[in-house]
């Protein structure tokens, strides 16, 4: 009895999630380019649906259920679509260019945090959809370091502002410069942050551009991996170093095996299967179109429990955080193509 009460209890705010994600990807599809992924689109639209349904406590247990564990089974399904050869597929050049990125991203987000006053969590969060793959990339994140959907949606929105800038500009800067097609898509596709960003940056410039753009944002993909298992230990170090300022001792040392987080070992497990080859190609666009729309209606709970107000609270920084990071990743994956003759 108690499992159907449970049921019954997050059907609604399930079911308004569900419906706002339909919705986003349907307004998604009447663009003709991909400007704005259904994530930011789902995103705004339950911040602006949280003026009326925040009084509503019927919503408030599925909305909690679908940002938090159906975000997580999401992040487990597009390993399905990932290769781990990927990297390989895509070369040198490319993880020569992403480790620049990468720590411009981490090392100058951590500065750039410190000096706006930025908490660690929000401020690594906006590097990490900046340097790996925008939402994705902070939506795997967060769970591990236990952000609030405030910074979630602080993170989406200060990633996404540049990323609209970056799809117009992009195309004649690479114009300007007379970057070769894998010249252009291999900066597109190391300092653009979303997928769908990506692939409208790079296919506006030329199709082999676009291309290899898209090869190289799957090559970025493969870092949250990585980056997930560090933040977990970092996470936990933080958490014992409040605990301890607060009195309460720690003479055990942690165990590696509680602080790493499950759903990466699924997000894991499905990439390497993916990569022997042993799901079948409609069963991984499968996985990877399920995945997409689930982590559309996780990112719509998080706006059905996020204030426009709320944000405000925060001012410009987040904002100034992200446009000074994603600025620095552009010129850096630039300067790295030049200084390897790419450019």
């Amino acid at each position: 009895m108690k499992n159907v009460y449970d049921l019954q209890a997050l059907l609604p705010g399930f079911t308004l999630a569900i419906g706002v994600a339909t919705l986003a990807k349907w307004l998604e599809s009447l663009l003709p380019i991909p400007l704005i992924g259904a994530s930011v689109i789902a995103l705004f639209i339950g911040m602006f649906l949280n003026m009326w349904f925040h009084k509503y406590k019927v919503f408030r247990p599925g909305l909690q259920f679908t940002s938090k564990r159906v975000l997580k089974f999401a992040i487990i399904l597009l390993g399905a679509s990932l290769s781990i050869g990927t990297i390989l597929n895509v070369g040198r050049l490319s993880l020569t260019v992403m480790l620049f990125t990468l720590l411009t991203c981490f090392g100058g987000g951590y500065i750039v945090g410190n000096l706006l006053g930025l908490d660690w969590k929000l401020s690594n969060l906006i590097s990490a959809g900046t340097g790996i793959c925008g939402g994705s990339a902070i939506a795997a994140i967060a769970p591990v370091i236990e952000a609030e959907d405030l910074d979630i949606a602080y993170a989406m929105s200060a990633t996404f502002i540049f990323d609209v800038a970056m799809i117009i500009l992009f195309p004649i800067m690479g114009s300007m410069l007379g970057m070769s097609d894998q010249a252009y898509g291999l900066w597109a596709g190391t300092a653009v942050n979303d997928t769908s960003s990506v692939v409208a940056a790079g296919y506006a410039y030329s199709e082999a551009a676009g291309d290899f753009a898209t090869m190289v944002k799957l090559t970025r993909t493969l870092s949250i991996i990585p980056t997930v298992l560090i933040f977990s230990l970092i996470n936990a170090h933080v958490n014992r170093k409040v605990a301890t300022a607060g009195g309460i001792q720690h003479r055990e040392k942690p165990n590696v095996l509680t602080l790493f987080p499950w759903f990466i070992l699924g997000f894991i497990a499905l990439a390497i299967v993916n990569s022997v080859g042993v799901i079948p190609a409609d069963l991984s666009h499968g996985a990877k179109a399920l995945s997409k729309f689930l982590m559309v209606a996780a990112l719509a709970a998080i706006g059905l429990g996020t204030s426009f107000e709320e944000m405000k609270s925060a001012g410009l920084r987040p904002m100034m955080h992200g446009f000074i990071i994603s600025a620095l990743v552009v010129v850096v994956a630039l300067l790295v193509e030049m200084a390897m003759g790419l450019v």
